[in-house]
């Protein structure tokens, strides 16, 4: 009987030592998420890949000027310009994003969170009315009205954004209720910059097709815009998913917080780092060279009178 309670003792013991084992492995787990170190290194791996994007943008704008210097600010170097400021900015919050929650007012810190989402927004329905412009001009529809709606639309975002910012500061007790609206509104943001890219894109892709001259400049068009189009609607389309969710499962989803640096990476990569260096890939094709004046006789150029 003693040996018998003995050996039922050691068992018993040694099944409370497994689960404190297992508790520990848990608990190390769960620390894991809280190491400043995997934070730190979390942060500085966005800021680096935020950083490449920015240059690479820079680089493109250069390589564009240098190709053609007599345009002016065309599209597709407004397009490298947003692309590299929002990338940068990006950087920078990210190089110093654990210092970022002892700003104050805590205001300070949403807008330097919140301000390269708006950039990214501008920056890629640019894309869209650049693409509207093209569809427009093909079908011999009326142009007059794109730009002021590109302009108005990105206003609305601008002020409404803006005006939750200045709540914010002035109602510090009401910010967190103020930031779920602010995230609810960029989730509705990004599905109408989603639906731009499948009706602007498609219309376009559809275009192409029927365009009656096959060439390599047609293949080469239609493959550019079809991917461009998936790529720009999954992105918004992952974000507008991804920021709703959070704001309903505020524990278990919450974005941009501080213990837990893999769904920072994966919400920044998915959302902007993946998609912006696919379309900079994408888009990386310089525009024709200008061909040269004619020239006269005596040598001297002739330019055209605008």
């Amino acid at each position: 009987k003693r040996w018998g309670r003995g050996v039922g003792a050691v068992g018993f013991m040694d099944s409370h030592a497994a689960r404190r084992l297992m508790a520990g492995g848990a608990h190390a787990r769960r620390e894991w998420w809280t190491d400043e170190h995997a934070q730190e290194v979390a942060f500085q791996a966005l800021a680096g890949a935020y950083g490449a994007i920015a240059l690479v943008a820079l680089v493109q704008l250069f390589r564009i000027q240098f190709r053609v210097p007599e345009y002016g600010w065309t599209t597709q170097k407004v397009f490298h310009l947003l692309n590299f400021v929002c990338a940068g900015v990006r950087a920078g919050v990210f190089s110093v994003r654990r210092s970022l929650d002892n700003i104050r007012p805590e205001v300070v810190a949403d807008v330097l969170m919140d301000v390269p989402g708006l950039l990214f927004f501008t920056t890629y329905t640019l894309l869209v009315l650049f693409w509207a412009e093209i569809y427009h001009q093909a079908r011999s529809l009326p142009t007059g009205g794109l730009r002021p709606t590109f302009v108005a639309v990105n206003s609305l975002v601008y002020v409404f954004q803006g005006a939750l910012w200045v709540w914010s500061g002035t109602e510090p007790h009401e910010r967190g209720t103020l930031h779920k609206v602010s995230s609810l509104f960029l989730a509705t943001v990004c599905c109408f910059a989603a639906a731009g890219f499948v009706l602007y894109g498609g219309r376009l892709f559809a275009m192409l097709r029927r365009f009656p001259i096959e060439s390599k400049g047609r293949r080469k068009k239609l493959r550019e815009v079809g991917c461009v189009t998936v790529v720009c609607t999954t992105c918004f389309l992952a974000r507008a998913g991804m920021v709703a969710y959070s704001v309903f499962r505020e524990k278990s989803g919450a974005l941009d917080v501080m213990n837990h640096p893999v769904r920072n990476i994966v919400y920044y990569a998915a959302c902007e780092i993946v998609p912006s260096a696919l379309v900079l890939f994408i888009l990386r094709k310089l525009p024709p060279r200008t061909p040269p004046a004619p020239r006269a006789e005596d040598g001297s150029q002739y330019h055209n009178i605008s």
